[in-house]
């Protein structure tokens, strides 16, 4: 049996048989016609033996594109129902976004502004603040050095004295053994003598070991008050606010988040609005404040904080002390009556 069979190409006595060769490459029916094409029968295929033209087979290719597109484009005009849903979920989170950003920014503003609707002093406890036995524990909030002693270093210019952080000092004074001590630097030529003596005859009748804390202040010209506790481990803390925050921590005060929240924004209000901000500003703080002690003896609560500090430090910096609503003068008699603010006065004059 043979594997493959083959057409043979020789007839009986040895004739070649003739072979039927093709003519023509492909068949394309005709586009020519002499009739039109509705009334005239569809064209019969015809041989064409040779090859198209380039511009017909630019037609032939520009038909069947389109007709490709027209059917792309009838598929895309029918959107798949899960996309459709896709879609209004995601509208209807970003509209729920959208409410939730305005709410926040409504709250926001309600607890910030000096103008505030809401009081949430109503809603402090008596019991919110509490201070351990001996203080705040130093070696947790600034580290362990053993044998050497922990060391507060301020710069701050003597043209505007930041009274809050010596009112500070004389707060911790009273907490610990305070090491103080003040200096001036070259790039200021000249200090007030109350300036220097501003934390008193410092007489050091203790060896240095036996001190708790060291507080340094030097005067120099800076553009805003500067502090280091520990100069190779760390960035130098800027703004009176913030080394006003730092220090009154080491008092070993505890708030709630509500009332820790409200002493910040009075903080805040006192240097950003109270000192640096316009006459429209200064007048809708102290409203803000006669309202509020209108209602308590301190600006939160009934004790005293680093809000009464700084608000009191600020009126007296800018002169707005004399022109303050009755609640607030009542408010700043109690302050100077206590002996950290008293000892401050004799530097204003």
């Amino acid at each position: 049996m043979p594997m493959y069979k083959v057409r043979p190409f020789h007839g009986a006595g040895g004739v070649v048989l003739t072979e039927q060769l093709p003519t023509c490459m492909y068949r394309l029916p005709s586009l020519h016609s002499q009739r039109p094409p509705v009334a005239s029968p569809p064209p019969q295929p015809q041989a064409v033996c040779a090859v198209p033209s380039p511009r017909l087979l630019v037609v032939i290719l520009s038909s069947r594109l389109g007709a490709e597109l027209r059917g792309n484009a009838h598929k895309a005009e029918e959107v798949d129902p899960s996309l459709q849903e896709l879609e209004a979920r995601q509208d209807l989170i970003l509209k729920r976004l959208y409410e939730l950003k305005s709410a926040v920014d409504g709250l926001s503003k309600m607890t910030q502004t000096p103008d505030a609707d809401i009081d949430v002093t109503n809603i402090i406890q008596t019991n919110d603040c509490s201070l351990t036995a001996n203080g705040a524990d130093l070696d947790v909030m600034l580290g362990k050095d053993y044998g050497a002693l922990k060391d507060v270093v301020i710069n701050a210019n003597p043209s505007l004295p930041p009274l809050s952080l010596l009112v500070l000092h004389n707060l911790l004074c009273e907490r610990y053994k305070i090491l103080s001590a003040v200096h001036t630097h070259s790039s200021v030529k000249s200090v007030p003598e109350n300036l220097l003596k501003c934390f008193g005859e410092q007489t050091k009748k203790q060896p240095r070991h036996e001190y708790q804390l060291g507080f340094t202040l030097i005067w120099k010209d800076v553009p805003k008050p500067q502090m280091k506790f520990s100069v190779q481990t760390m960035c130098p803390i800027e703004g009176e606010g913030n080394i006003a925050r730092f220090l009154f921590s080491l008092l070993g005060h505890k708030y709630n988040a509500v009332t820790s929240t409200l002493i910040d924004s009075w903080v805040d209000t006192a240097f950003f609005q109270l000192r640096e901000g316009n006459s429209k500003e200064k007048g809708a703080v102290l409203r803000s404040m006669n309202a509020a002690l209108g209602k308590a003896a301190w600006l939160v609560g009934n004790e005293l904080t680093i809000a009464d500090i700084v608000a009191w430090s600020v009126l007296q910096q800018t002169g707005s002390a004399n022109g303050a609503p009755a609640n607030v003068q009542k408010w700043m008699k109690s302050c100077e009556n206590l002996a950290p603010f008293s000892s401050i006065l004799s530097l204003l004059k």
